[in-house]
């Protein structure tokens, strides 16, 4: 009687150490749905930074420097390090528009492009819960965030160079002076064309 227990303890020792393998198969098969690779790296070119006037006007927000300390990894990060930081992005964004307490900053302009930020990094934070999103898909959209957040420093430093313009010049600051900003994207294929002056006859 005691080999028949020993004898059905064996078989069930062996059942049991057969499926595990299966079972930690099934684990690995469920992590390795997300179509994330861990080696690519996705990698930005350093967008625009504030000018010193700039910089020290707004060197007491508090929220922009938590996103702009933030927002650097994302210039050489990883695709699931993006997926992994996207909610606490998204965080720091949110905080950063509602905290704006620099009356120079309030205007439409700004706001819209702090309103476009905080999308699309709600946008990168809801790709972490999609299983058949792609590593493409998480390059343009980390390019895109970064690509924004380079367009809401450079309308800051915009602020700032019309008015030290009007300071300089003690032109009335309720007239306002335009400033040309840089794109935010480079379209390809175009090309200035250089026409030549016309020859008169003689």
């Amino acid at each position: 009687m005691k080999h028949l227990y020993s004898f059905l303890l064996i078989i069930l020792f062996l059942s049991f150490s057969c499926n595990r393998p299966k079972t930690t198969q099934e684990v690995l098969k469920k992590s390795d749905s997300l179509k994330i690779s861990l080696d690519n790296r996705i990698v930005n070119r350093l967008g625009e930074i504030l000018i010193p006037t700039a910089k020290k006007a707004i060197s007491d927000w508090k929220e922009y420097q938590n996103v702009d300390k933030f927002i650097l990894r994302y210039y050489n990060i990883s695709n699931m390090e993006a997926l992994q930081n996207a909610r606490e992005l998204s965080e720091l964004v949110k905080q950063m528009k509602d905290s704006i307490r620099i009356e120079k900053l309030k205007q439409p302009s700004v706001i819209a492009r702090l309103n476009v930020l905080e999308n699309e990094a709600l946008r990168l934070a809801d790709m972490a819960t999609i299983h058949s999103i792609s590593n493409e898909e998480v390059k343009n959209e980390v390019e895109k965030i970064v690509e924004i957040y380079s367009a809401v420093n450079s309308k800051i430093n915009t602020i700032y160079k019309v008015a030290a313009i009007q300071k300089s010049l003690e032109v009335d600051t309720e007239i306002p002076i335009e400033i040309k900003e840089k794109p935010i994207r480079k379209y390809k294929g175009y090309r200035n064309k250089i026409i030549p002056p016309k020859k008169t006859k003689q």
